[in-house]
């Protein structure tokens, strides 16, 4: 018989973020469902944030504090795998807020529904609003308005990824954007046993993207809970906001590809990995490296014809329909980068 309580292993990259680490770790510590380990793994930060993690563990028990020299966010996130206990397994970055219904709520989807993994929504937020959210998510959230049961996890995520569509399919009734899935980790919970075998690559960018075909093509089942759960803080120092190199566009190339030939496998058109390969070539070839490196021009060179390669593999409709939704896509990047990423 399960567990009524399991235990909910939270694990938490940690690295130079002492501005805004308390407030994720304050989020997570005030969760409504208590059984729950916290495994900060402290990926060899320079400020304050060692401490600040180890001043959290003398206080609460739930709390364990891992010291590594840095090795990079998989590294990290690795650790963590590596040494939770718990039946679930969730994952936060360093510098969002969690709402404190957030474990109750996906714990509570999962096991209604028997699915794999649960997830949820999330909103965006600048450093201005940041005491502002903390303390919306301690209030918490309503009850979901819905769960969903999604059962092609591998074919929605090649597939259901464009917003303007999936606005246009929820005001049509079809609830589209359940069948959302990207490649974060963050806001959702997952059965231990899904990563047995999976862990992300060490050494690279994207490793949120190498890994997210093999867990979706494990899943039969999926639970969308419809509440916002998570507050995903945009900052400019972030990896997501930074300016990139050569390696983070060639890195991501490589997830894509990889992507493209397990949904060509499994008979689905890989139209997100398409677009994610278009438009990280695109943008490797305004790199600095790219234009003053000829082992990164070679590697380009490279990349592409095994890119090309593969696309010519795809049907005139699935090419029409990669490309259709590729250029919508490219579109709302436009808008995202304008203003989401801009919040202050």
């Amino acid at each position: 018989m399960n567990d009524p309580q399991p235990l909910v292993s939270i694990i938490v990259p940690v690295y130079n973020t002492e501005r805004y680490l308390p407030y994720c770790i304050d989020s997570i510590l005030g969760q409504s469902y208590t059984n729950i380990e916290v495994i900060l793994v402290d990926d060899g930060a320079t400020d304050s944030s060692p401490s600040i993690c180890d001043n959290y563990a003398a206080q609460d028990t739930r709390i364990t504090v891992i010291h590594q020299s840095n090795g990079g966010i998989a590294k990290a996130q690795n650790t963590g795998l590596d040494a939770a206990h718990g039946e679930f397994i969730a994952f936060a970055d360093n510098d969002d807020i969690l709402d404190r219904r957030n474990i109750e709520y996906l714990l509570h989807a999962i096991q209604r529904t028997g699915a794999d993994m649960s997830k949820a929504r999330w909103n965006q937020f600048g450093v201005s609003r940041i005491e502002e959210t903390a303390a919306a998510a301690h209030a918490g959230t309503d009850s979901p308005a819905s769960i969903t049961v999604v059962r092609s996890p591998l074919r929605d995520y090649q597939t259901t990824f464009c917003k303007t569509l999936r606005l246009l399919g929820d005001s049509l009734g079809h609830h589209s954007e359940t069948r959302y899935f990207n490649e974060a980790n963050w806001c959702r919970l997952y059965r231990r046993t899904l990563w047995d075998g999976i862990r992300f690559p060490e050494g690279m960018y994207a490793q949120d993207v190498m890994v997210a075909g093999m867990l979706y093509e494990r899943m039969a089942a999926v639970a969308d809970v419809d509440a916002v759960l998570y507050y995903w803080l945009q900052s400019t120092d972030s990896v997501t906001h930074s300016k990139r190199s050569f390696r983070f566009y060639h890195d991501n190339v490589r997830a894509g590809i990889m992507n493209f030939r397990l949904a060509m496998h499994k008979g689905i058109t890989p139209a997100r990995s398409y677009y994610t390969i278009r438009e990280e070539l695109h943008q490797a070839t305004r790199t600095k490296e790219y234009v003053t490196d000829p082992s990164a021009a070679e590697q380009y060179r490279q990349d592409r014809a095994e890119a090309d390669s593969l696309i010519r593999k795809l049907s005139p409709v699935q090419r029409i329909r990669c490309t259709t939704l590729a250029v919508l896509r490219y579109m709302e990047k436009n808008v995202y980068d304008k203003c989401i990423k801009n919040l202050r």
